[in-house]
């Protein structure tokens, strides 16, 4: 067992070294490859989690009449602290209302209003952007309730713009990563057409099909681990240094989880591909 391992392990570096052009062109195919994936990866990490973050910021109001009772303003405290879809309510008084018109409405408009026409609100965020509109439709007739809005429009958008953009570069990433299999294949493909001769002579010689085909699933092995290293410092570099707003930044463990896809995908397109471009030769 011995004897086999020290054979593997110099046939291996033997032919790292010999055909050092094609080991050199299928690293860096395995590294553009995977860099390009892991970079989609965390493009679509980013889109959801600018998801996760505007779909906090997403509120419904409910506006009460200037004239809603107590009885009623309560009723509809109680109902929306007991929904299930709601997150987190605040009360705005009449006199909170009309301080923050203050800021929004101009001089003219402003002065035609009074604290006692001001109406009171809930302040709601949803739980997801959609439970707006079920919201608004269970509150808008309500007693004591004048009207109910939510950004109608701005969530059908955005809500359309995410599932655009993850499917985009879901897609993207699955198109890449069969990009590279391909490319990672007929590169170690063209590496063992180059040996052959060798493993004709081999297998002439009565070497089995596992002592042949050891070294050059090690070999592949090792070119996709280098790659994957390499694919690992560009998707790590484009992450540090790459500019992106703070909803689209990702944290390290996604950074950790992505390098750990790169490596794992690179080291198995590496040894499965020679594993399998081997298999051809072997029937002398």
């Amino acid at each position: 067992m011995r004897v086999y391992l020290r054979y593997a392990v110099k046939e291996t570096l033997s032919n790292l070294w010999r055909n050092r052009m094609m080991t050199i062109a299928a690293v860096l195919t395995v590294a553009v490859s995977l860099s390009l994936v892991g970079s989609a990866l965390l493009l679509k990490q980013s889109a959801a989690q600018a998801s996760a973050q505007w779909q906090q910021g997403t509120r419904v109001t409910v506006w009460m009449q200037p004239t809603a009772t107590a009885s009623e303003i309560a009723n509809v405290r109680t109902q929306l602290a007991n929904l299930p879809i709601v997150k987190h309510c605040q009360y705005f008084t009449q006199l909170e209302d009309y301080n923050e018109a203050r800021t929004l409405l101009s001089a003219s408009e402003f002065n035609a209003l009074t604290v006692a026409a001001m109406p009171s609100s809930f302040r709601c965020v949803p739980t997801v952007p959609a439970n707006a509109f079920t919201v608004e439709s269970t509150f808008a007739n309500q007693p004591g309730v004048y009207q109910v809005t939510a950004p109608e429009q701005q969530i059908r958008e955005m809500n359309h713009a995410i599932r655009v953009l993850q499917i985009v570069f879901l897609a993207l990433a699955g198109v890449l990563l069969l990009s590279a299999t391909v490319l990672i294949l007929n590169t170690i493909r063209m590496a063992i057409f180059a040996r052959r001769r060798e493993v004709s002579v081999m297998k002439l010689v009565g070497a089995t099909n596992w002592f042949i085909r050891i070294p050059y699933i090690t070999e592949g092995f090792i070119q996709g681990l280098l790659g994957s290293a390499v694919a690992i410092l560009a998707v790590t570099a484009l992450h540090t240094w790459y500019p992106l707003h703070n909803e689209f930044q990702l944290n390290t463990n996604a950074l950790l989880g992505t390098n750990a896809v790169v490596l794992v995908v690179g080291v198995l397109i590496g040894s499965v591909g020679s594993a399998i471009a081997i298999r051809r030769f072997l029937d002398v």
